[in-house]
């Protein structure tokens, strides 16, 4: 049996506990309280404009390609300021700072706004200019906030914006020097976080302290940009499953301890979290290496000729898709909607989104609420599609008065869609609807 790349574990504790399940209507974490890209009772509009359905508009102290999340009426979003802002390097590495940022759901005041002084071993904006330095977006638990900020480390924040801890987890640069953008998560009593640029490694840190509580390293991490992702076990129990260069590994929460490796064809820059249903995760290439595979959970060490149920050469490059009722959906960068059959791996449809502004390369990930899919451009607005398995564009929704990037991906709650550009944070609403 092949070794699989994991070549270390260290295991420092056990956890405890478990966190309150986050209310539908909120959204805790990167693609939403699941993390599966699920905007469960939302009721959004289905078009708006800089004018049209805006409920608020407010400007950020800086660019950031992070989600907002949501817990309460309180809204949490990053950004960075004091070097490479504006789309340009202008300015000095040394004054480079991080911004978590509270904003009021209802008003759209800003609430707080903590600032975390940038590392010295950041990479040069040169190499960061797709994205910035404030691309991983927050989670929280509805007590404390907690945050990835690269070479900075992990740090914890109170809901009134105090600083409770702060954690370093390396300081490398993969070959390529492109910072990192993966997103945090939780799992029981621990805060979850895929520090592969870093330092080539996944780790658990006790949302408490800080203290690390597993590490789990392998050299296979060197491109690894996707979120991990818990899965659900036919019967009982979670696993941590996470993407790397090759492979599919389904690890222990609890330890960090690799439970099964699937060989994989998928290589590149992977930036698509993997996405489950069902008893099946499926993976995705990166840019560089596209493709999509469906493999079986659970299994024991090399689950290759057992577990791995189909694979294709079609898949996105950076946004994760959607899981709908038998279906993956997702837009590549080049602005092309895909449909593939969850089942089998065939693909359903492929259409270039109709854009009347901009070219339509798309860097965040699709929202499914009422039915339909929430598609956001980075400079051509946000399109929405029906969702089901026949192409069909019912909406096209440009900001028009800010052209800056809009490469985050939307949250959704309630009648509410929250969208960030490098300049502002935009609440819509349809008119006459109270916000909620």
């Amino acid at each position: 049996m092949k070794t699989p790349c994991v070549i270390s574990l260290i295991a420092l504790g056990l956890f405890a506990g478990s966190a309150a399940c986050p209310a539908a209507a909120e959204w805790t974490r990167f693609r939403g309280p699941a993390g599966d890209g699920i905007a469960t009772g939302a009721q959004p509009p289905l078009k708006w404009s800089g004018s049209q359905n805006l409920a608020w508009k407010t400007e950020l102290p800086g660019p950031g390609a992070s989600s907002p999340i949501r817990a309460g009426n309180r809204i949490f979003v990053t950004c960075y300021s004091g070097y490479g802002t504006g789309g340009r390097e202008g300015g000095e590495l040394s004054k480079l700072a991080r911004h978590l940022v509270c904003v009021d759901a209802t008003s759209g005041k800003i609430l707080w706004n903590s600032s975390v002084p940038g590392d010295s071993s950041e990479s040069a904006y040169t190499r960061l200019n797709e994205h910035g330095y404030a691309s991983q977006t927050p989670v929280t638990d509805g007590e404390k906030v907690f945050v990835f900020f690269g070479k900075s480390g992990v740090l914890a924040f109170d809901l009134t914006g105090k600083q409770l801890w702060q954690v370093n987890v390396g300081k490398e640069s993969g070959r390529q020097g492109w910072g990192s953008a993966t997103s945090l998560m939780l799992y029981k009593n621990s805060v979850i976080v895929n520090a592969a640029d870093e330092s080539q490694s996944i780790r658990a840190l006790d949302k408490v302290t800080g203290k690390e509580l597993w590490k789990a390293e392998g050299s296979g991490m060197t491109t690894c940009y996707n979120t991990p992702t818990l899965v659900n076990m036919p019967g009982d129990g979670q696993e941590l499953v996470v993407a790397v260069q090759n492979e599919v590994w389904g690890l222990n929460p609890d330890n960090g301890k690799l439970r099964w490796y699937a060989e994989v064809p998928l290589s590149g820059n992977l930036a698509a979290s993997i996405v489950a249903g069902d008893g099946v995760v499926y993976a995705f290439g990166g840019n560089r290496g596209p493709g999509t595979v469906a493999v079986r959970v659970g299994g024991k060490g090399d689950v290759t000729k057992t577990h791995v149920v189909w694979t294709t050469s079609r898949g996105p490059d950076f946004g994760t898709p959607v899981l709908h009722e038998g279906h993956l959906y997702y837009a590549n960068s080049r602005g092309v909607a895909v449909c593939i059959n969850a089942k089998t791996g065939e693909q359903v449809y492929e259409e270039r989104l109709q854009l009347s502004q901009g070219q339509g390369r798309i860097y965040a990930s699709p929202i499914l609420a009422d039915g339909k899919l929430f598609i956001t451009t980075r400079t051509a607005g946000t399109v929405v599609l029906a969702a089901k398995p026949a192409f069909e564009q019912l909406a096209e929704n440009p900001v028009a008065d800010d052209r800056t990037d809009f490469s985050a991906t939307p949250m959704l709650t309630g009648n509410q869609l929250f969208l960030r550009s490098n300049r502002a944070l935009y609440c819509f609403a349809a008119a006459n609807t109270p916000v909620n």
